[in-house]
Formats: C-alpha cells, sequence, structure tokens
C-alpha cells in the first residue's frame, strides 16, 4: 500500500497572459504554456485582479500560482483550486567596479 501525499503545484510567471477569457460569473480563464503542458487557470476575478494591479504598479514582478492538478485535457491539465500571489521584483544592483577582485595565486 502506497504512503498517502498531496501533490501541489506551483507555477511562476512574469508578464501578463495575453489570452485571457472572461467566462461564468466574470471569473477569468487563462493558459500557461509549463513545458509544453497547457495549465488551464480560472480565478475569481477579486483574485485575477493582482496580476492586473502588478502589471500596472511593478515595472517587474512574478506571480506565483499554486494549485492542485485536475482533470487532463487535451494539450496538459486544469489547475484546480489556484490561489495567486504577486511579489514586486527589484532588479538586482550592479557589482561595484571599484572594489578589488580577487585573483587565485
Amino acid at each position: 500500500m502506497a504512503t498517502a501525499g498531496k501533490l501541489e503545484l506551483t507555477i511562476k510567471i512574469n508578464e501578463f497572459p495575453d489570452n485571457v477569457n472572461t467566462v461564468e460569473n466574470n471569473w477569468k480563464q487563462f493558459e500557461v504554456d509549463c513545458d509544453g503542458q497547457i495549465a488551464t487557470i480560472k480565478v475569481k476575478p477579486k483574485v485575477f485582479k493582482k496580476l492586473e494591479d502588478a502589471q500596472a504598479n511593478y515595472p517587474m514582478w512574478v506571480a506565483a500560482i499554486a494549485g492542485k492538478m485536475g482533470e487532463a485535457t487535451p494539450n496538459g491539465f486544469v489547475l484546480a483550486e489556484p490561489n495567486i500571489q504577486v511579489f514586486e521584483k527589484k532588479p538586482k544592483e550592479p557589482k561595484d567596479a571599484s572594489e578589488p577582485v580577487a585573483t587565485a595565486t
């Protein structure tokens, strides 16, 4: 008998989805290509607003879309019970050129 486990997926994106459809109850549905597997994601308007706010307010951002693997589709799967968290991404500071560089001897 196998040990019981829980499969949770996290999909990270850093650009606004361009294929957003409004479906029943005003929910938003879009697809994300995850290395050839197409994840279909459907969320409430309030949850989708997090992506819209990130696009409008942050020059760079990353969104973590977490959920369970749902039903299979012809080219991937549905992400069940998705939730979205958005984080502002800060550009990396360039290294100071005036610092001495260590050399191997």
